[in-house]
């Protein structure tokens, strides 16, 4: 059953902007974004030449109605005013016009590249996360990880599309400041006397809103791990009347959320006010103190219009500072969550010199492994010694906990050993591509996983651009074909989430279906017809004895029936390989053994009647299109 190129082919070259070293750590995180706008810099310069000239727009506006009121007002040296406005009016909405128009290409530049590098920073944030080592899921919860890439992103995406706009008037404040020196020097400063005072709040409204804002992040994700895992186990919640348990949890983790959302604008609310409110005494200071000079003849009524203008434009930055800030925290404390991400490094990667394994023949072997999960402490494997030829058929017994799921997890380098190694074909995995590796090797777990599309597509994961007759040859070869075909859309049978929609028994025979699709020459099933009733599972045996044969398989199992495939068993006890031989010559020789067989088939017999009630279950789909 030949397949298309492995899914995990792409998955071979790990890209440079993923590495971080140390001394990027220590830089801001606007710099690290820089790479990510490199490719939008065009864009990204126009966007502030746009800016910078409707500023321009603005400034001359005032100088405009200054000469209009000189040359309408009379004057000691021209008693008659000028009979025409005329060019002033004009000169004023040609300004008005471009700075509209600037305007709209100043925003529209800057919304493209802010949502350009949202888009590439949600990319390369995904993407690292597809390389990140199982290790890393084990220890961060769902909701974190789909916290930071959205609403950090969005937060980051945020602040890029207003900063760089409020920005560019700080330059129209340098650029009047310059002018009024021009027009009054002492006015001028009667009229900037307020603005050290909304400096320093400015300043301490920074310090108060980065902590508020890390947590009103943190308790975000909070919120989204308690409603991912309430969706997703919604089964478990249900089935022990647990819904008000969850409620509470949820309404307690959002009342922790509502009152640092409530402290963050409470701080934006003391400071922002009186930011916004201080510049306005400047204000009132030059009415009075140029409304005098006026009087006293020693500024014209047009500079002192001209001034207030500048004034009124002084103000703009602080009356957007406080909203600048706030977003600048949490885009901040956003983009260190994202870059925490960003800067683990995946522990399971290839080598330098890494070779991909060609035309794999199906070779397994362990060498003395020593394994214990990362951060765990407990070794699970000690010493574990295990060989497998091309074309064997080996079956791992042992109780619960004895490292059978820990060895099929080795083999296709989800994790690496401690000690010892593991080798495809003679070579040491960690020596050869991931992707060699994991197309080489095919896992059937005990809990499938499906997506929510249809058993087409679900069955054809590892084969994308698969032939419907190589899925329905799969499919039939797994037992999945009879039920699929009574479906009323068939393999356009859209399944739900995690193909809940299916029974335990169905599930597990499309994602036999789906292994074998990618014809692996090394099978691992591991506990893999576990859900499936007695006479389900005789016919995916008879189907798996054809396909099996030649091909390197690794059953780990508890029932005799899955057992019986094997042409030897290997017993494990306390992660040792502890006996080895045929079904019989181990029940007849090994009593650990016979153990272990009579405590699984005393719970299987448990759960017997569970299981029949769910393969009775109706299937309820949704139909789709492929």
């Amino acid at each position: 059953m030949p397949c298309c190129r492995s899914a995990y082919a792409g998955l071979t070259q790990v890209s440079p902007s993923l590495t971080r070293s140390q001394e990027e750590r220590r830089v801001g995180w606007i710099r690290r974004l820089l790479p990510l706008l490199r490719p939008q810099r065009g864009r990204f310069a126009v966007a502030l030449v746009a800016s910078g000239l409707a500023v321009l727009a603005q400034l001359a506006i005032p100088v405009v109605i200054r000469d209009a009121i000189e040359a309408a007002l009379p004057s000691p040296t021209n008693p008659i005013p000028r009979a025409s406005l005329a060019p002033f009016v004009v000169a004023l909405v040609a300004l008005g016009i471009g700075r509209a128009a600037l305007g709209f290409i100043s925003r529209d530049g800057l919304a493209r590249v802010a949502f350009g590098l949202e888009h590439d920073l949600r990319a390369q944030l995904y993407e690292h996360l597809t390389r990140l080592s199982f290790s890393f899921y084990d220890r961060v919860q769902t909701g974190q990880v789909i916290s930071r890439a959205n609403s950090d992103v969005r937060s980051v995406q945020m602040y890029l599309t207003y900063a760089p706009s409020l920005a560019v008037t700080v330059v129209s404040f340098a650029l009047a400041l310059v002018l009024m020196l021009q027009v009054h020097v002492g006015l001028t400063l009667v009229a900037v006397a307020a603005l050290p005072g909304v400096f320093l709040l400015g300043l301490r409204m920074r310090q108060d809103l980065y902590p508020l804002s890390w947590v009103v992040q943190a308790r975000l994700a909070e919120v989204a791990t308690i409603v991912d895992e309430n969706v997703t186990g919604t089964r478990v919640v249900k089935s022990f009347a647990g819904e008000r348990r969850q409620v509470a949890l949820l309404e307690r983790a959002a009342r922790r959320l509502h009152w640092a959302t409530l402290r963050q604008f409470d701080t934006r609310a003391r400071f922002g006010p009186l930011m916004e409110q201080l510049p306005r005494v400047g204000l009132a200071l030059v009415l009075v103190y140029g409304g005098s000079l006026a009087i006293e003849g020693r500024v014209s009524i047009a500079d002192l219009v001209l001034f207030n203008f500048y004034v009124v434009m002084l103000q703009a930055p602080f009356r957007s500072l406080g909203f600048l800030l706030m977003l600048g925290q949490r885009a901040a404390a956003s983009a260190q969550r994202i870059y925490e991400v960003l800067d683990t490094r995946p522990e399971i990667v290839d080598r330098p010199g890494a070779v991909a394994l060609a035309h794999p023949r199906g070779e397994v072997e362990l060498d003395a492994v020593d394994f214990s999960y990362p951060g765990s402490g407990e070794v699970v494997l000690r010493g574990l010694s295990l060989h497998l030829r091309p074309g064997d058929t080996v079956a791992l017994v042992g109780r619960t906990g004895a490292g059978k799921s820990s060895v099929a997890r080795l083999l296709t380098r989800f994790y690496d050993v401690d000690t010892g190694a593991v080798r495809l074909d003679g070579h040491d995995v960690r020596d050869l591509t991931l992707a060699s590796v994991r197309h080489a090797v095919g896992v059937v777990v005990d809990e499938p996983f499906l997506f929510s599309d249809t058993l087409f597509a679900n069955i054809a994961f590892g084969c994308p651009d698969a032939a419907l007759d190589d899925v329905v040859r799969a499919a039939t070869a797994a037992g999945a074909h009879d039920f699929i075909a009574t479906l009323p859309e068939g393999y356009d049978t859209v399944v739900g989430e995690r193909g809940y929609t299916l029974s335990g028994g169905q599930r597990q025979r499309v994602a036999i279906a789906r292994t074998l699709l990618v014809d692996p020459p090394v099978l691992v099933l591991d506990d893999a017809t576990s859900a499936v009733d007695a006479q389900r599972e005789e016919e995916i045996h008879a189907a798996l004895r054809t396909l099996m044969a030649g091909r390197t398989t690794l059953v780990i199992a508890h029932r005799l029936s899955t057992i019986a495939l094997a042409d030897r068993v290997v017993l494990l006890e306390g992660g040792r390989a502890v006996a080895e031989g045929t079904h019989a010559h181990l029940l007849a020789t090994e009593a650990r053994y016979g153990e272990v067989l009579e405590s699984a088939t005393s719970a299987d017999q448990s759960s017997a009647a569970h299981g029949a009630a769910d393969h009775r279950r109706p299937t309820v789909a949704s139909g789709g299109r492929r």
